[in-house]
C-alpha cells in the first residue's frame, strides 16, 4: 500500500524552530513539517535562532551546523547554557557526518545527529517519537 504525503501527519503538538542558513531548504521544509501537523518556526542563521528562542519557546530545535558566523554547535551550546531551554531537543540536520562532526555534535549537547539529504519520513518518525506539548 502506498501512503501519500497527506496521511503522514502525526507531528500535532510539536512545537519545532527550524535553523538553517539555505533559506530554501529552510523554508521547504518548514513547509513540510507544518503540513505533517507541527507548528514552525524558521530561522535562516543562528542569532535569529538564539532571538527566536524566547519567544517561540520550540520544543524541538532541527538545527544546520555549517553556518557562517554562529554555527549550529555554537548555537546548541547558548541553548544549552540557558537553564530554561535545558529540556529542549536539539537535532542536527547537517552535511558533516564524519565520527569528529558527530562528537562534535555531542558535545555540544545535539541530542540526534542527522546527515543531510534526510529522508523526511526518517525525520518524521524521530520527531514523532518525541515528546510533543498537547496544547501545540
Amino acid at each position: 500500500m502506498t501512503t501519500t504525503f497527506a496521511s503522514r501527519g502525526g507531528l500535532h503538538g510539536h512545537r519545532i524552530l527550524v535553523v538553517d542558513d539555505n533559506r530554501d531548504a529552510a523554508d521547504s521544509l518548514g513547509i513540510m513539517l507544518r503540513y505533517a501537523g507541527a507548528v514552525v518556526h524558521v530561522a535562516y542563521d543562528g542569532f535569529e535562532a538564539l532571538d527566536a528562542m524566547p519567544v517561540y519557546r520550540p520544543e524541538i530545535v532541527l538545527l544546520d551546523i555549517g553556518m557562517p558566523q554562529l554555527n549550529g554547535c555554537e548555537v546548541a551550546r547558548k541553548i544549552r547554557s540557558t537553564p530554561e531551554w535545558k529540556d529542549v531537543i536539539l537535532v542536527a540536520l547537517t552535511g558533516w557526518g564524519q565520527p569528529a562532526d558527530r562528537l562534535r555534535s555531542d558535545e555540544a549537547g545535539i541530542n540526534h545527529h542527522l546527515v543531510k539529504p534526510v529522508d523526511f519520513d526518517i525525520l518524521r518518525e524521530l520527531l514523532i517519537s518525541l515528546p510533543a506539548n498537547a496544547d501545540g
